[in-house]
């Protein structure tokens, strides 16, 4: 079990797990997720953008189409509860303001490629020596060592190399990517776990680590069953488009309805005919049952069926589903204990009375917008403690004066040739 040291010792339902650390954020939208997840922690993020913004801001899609780097999306999405600053630690100038700001900090998240913040002379052997508790994470397409790792990559690179876009689509047609830049969710989800991780060795030794992510590996290991799959049977995992795929038989997985489309599939034996049978009972109500009534699904197994079998069972649910809405079909699954559920759009996402009921959608205030906008929540709720409530994106060198002048007393004239000589 993980322990979380919180700014009021963890007894209060409004303190946060990571409200006394700070993290500077270095990542582009590789590690955006992980420095966001340590923000809605309550970890201080300080979003470090290359003078003149983080060029992820031209990402769209953008608010109301207009093109412009305060107004991306994806920006808002992933960068919330992040204060923002302008520094160019590629400067003399900016790596000395870079280690000032180290010596204040908890965490490094960064996402260059490797050797690169080494050569800048901020590696790990570095900024240990400046602050012994630092915990730095830097994320990179193929790690830090091994034959790869001074190779390019993107996600969609990443992804294919993970072996995951194989097993993605129909099988007589070729690989598909997963969208939304999936390998570099995963990447940030682990980046943000090893985080921790090595938070809560810092709590026992009092020192920080280098925690080293690589995006291939991150989307890699979600191959739970593939790899094992391989390694027994020495056979490869094929592409079953909308199907499940069990001993050489593919079953269905998703079928239209009225107005959209609902997931279920053909449920045999013991341990599962039985929801199969009440299926096939509300069907026979119906009229539409047909042969399936003389089927006893209990005692159907993958090793007596065959894949004419599935496709007729099939047919007739197909045609049984095609007469009802999805809504209707919920209510039939929740009433009869079915294996059958909806598949929803992002507006019936929104206006679920589940996710309503948990308060899991949450308005963020967008003054320069003149608006609020919906996000989603918290990841978990907790009985002892509380997640960041939700603040929008930095703008582009937002906290500049809070850091460089209230916090590290550079003057304003400084400031003024700091960025005459692009250094913020």
């Amino acid at each position: 079990m993980l322990y979380f040291e919180t700014m009021n010792g963890g007894n209060e339902k409004n303190s946060t797990l990571l409200a006394p650390y700070r993290v500077l954020d270095l990542t582009d939208r590789k590690g955006w997720l992980a420095g966001k997840l340590l923000a809605d922690l309550g970890a201080e993020v300080i979003k470090i953008e290359k003078p003149g913004g983080d060029p992820g801001r031209n990402i769209g899609p953008f608010y109301h189409d207009i093109p412009d780097p305060e107004k991306s999306l994806s920006w808002f999405a992933y960068n919330t509860n992040k204060k923002g600053i302008t520094l160019n630690i590629k400067t003399p100038d900016g790596q000395g303001i870079f280690k000032r700001l180290v010596g204040r900090a908890k965490f490094i998240v960064e996402s260059f490629s490797p050797g690169y913040m080494q050569n800048l002379g901020l590696g790990y052997e570095v900024l240990c020596k400046l602050n012994p508790e630092i915990i730095l994470t830097s994320m990179s397409d193929f790690g830090q060592s091994g034959p790869y790792k001074d190779y390019k990559g993107c996600d969609l690179v990443d992804q294919a190399m993970s072996g995951i876009p194989f097993q993605t689509g129909d099988e007589d047609r070729p690989p598909l990517m997963l969208p939304l830049e999936q390998a570099y969710q995963f990447a940030s989800l682990q980046a943000a776990a090893g985080t921790l991780l090595a938070h809560t060795s810092r709590q026992l030794t009092g020192r920080g680590q280098h925690v080293d992510v690589s995006i291939q590996e991150s989307l890699a290991s979600v191959n739970l069953y593939a790899i094992p799959y391989w390694y027994s049977a020495r056979r490869l995992m094929k592409r079953a488009g909308g199907k499940e795929r069990r001993m050489n038989i593919s079953y269905r997985l998703v079928y239209p309805c009225k107005g959209g489309y609902v997931t279920a599939r053909v449920m045999v034996g013991r341990g599962f005919g039985a929801m199969q049978k009440r299926l096939v009972e509300v069907m026979d109500g119906e009229g539409i049952a047909e042969d399936l009534k003389n089927v006893v699904w209990t005692e159907v197994s993958l090793d007596t069926t065959n894949q004419r079998d599935i496709d007729h069972w099939e047919a007739k649910m197909g045609s049984f589903f095609a007469l009802h809405t999805k809504q209707e079909l919920h209510e039939m699954a929740k009433r009869h204990a079915l294996a059958i559920a909806p598949v929803y759009n992002v507006k019936e996402i929104f206006e679920y009375e589940q996710l309503q009921h948990r308060g899991f959608w949450v308005g963020v205030e967008y003054p320069e917008l003149g608006t609020s906008i919906t996000h989603p929540g918290s990841m978990a709720k907790m009985s002892s403690a509380r997640f960041r409530e939700a603040t929008r994106a930095p703008l582009i060198g937002e906290h500049n004066k809070q850091i460089y002048v209230d916090e590290l007393g550079i003057s304003t004239e400084d400031m003024i040739v700091l960025k005459e000589t692009d250094v913020i």
